[in-house]
């Protein structure tokens, strides 16, 4: 299965690459079904001199370094929806998961309690903005597939970040569909 899924990663970075190389040269305004984004979920790991985990800083003003594990275990194609909410005090970004996500997330939740959850994303023209905007800590176990946080971007960035993602998501599955 985990074969299958890289082999599947590989295909999605091969058309996120061509979307952006063939639609991405734009004159000052963006077209909203062009832009696409990122989404990726990594378990935080203990420092055992491995190449399979590595220090992250989380927050731009004064980064928090957590270790991480390098491969995901949630990316984009998992992503069902992506939007942005209003909440107390601001906003957050909510991240509705389909039938497969929601199953993965509510396993690594219910297994990692205690431990957190690093979010990086890659948005923004051609995908040059790239980084971690979160490390929430699992408290409990996420049984409804939607993840909710409070990202460390703008409203702006988290607009471009959602609407990125949809336009993925709407991608594969029209890909998978045919």
């Amino acid at each position: 299965m985990n074969i299958r899924g890289y082999r599947f990663n590989i295909y999605l970075v091969l058309v996120l690459a061509l979307a952006a190389a063939c639609g991405c040269k734009t004159s000052g305004n963006t077209n909203p079904k062009k832009l696409l984004s990122t989404f990726r979920l990594h378990l935080e790991a203990g420092r055992d001199g491995t190449k399979a985990n590595e220090p992250v800083p989380i927050y731009r003003e004064k980064p928090v370094m957590i270790n991480v594990q390098i491969d995901p275990f949630l990316v984009e194609k998992n992503v069902a929806e992506a939007r942005v909410i209003d909440v107390v005090g601001g906003f957050a970004l909510r991240i509705q998961y389909d039938h497969p996500g929601t199953g993965l997330l509510e396993g690594y939740t219910t297994a990692n309690i205690g431990r957190r959850m690093a979010v990086f994303s890659q948005f923004g023209h051609e995908l040059k903005d790239g980084r971690w905007l979160a490390a929430p800590i699992i408290t409990h176990r996420i049984r409804d597939g939607v993840f909710t946080f409070t990202p460390d971007a703008t409203r702006e960035e988290c607009d471009e970040i959602a609407l990125g993602l949809n336009n993925v998501s709407k991608k594969i599955h029209t890909w998978i569909d045919q």
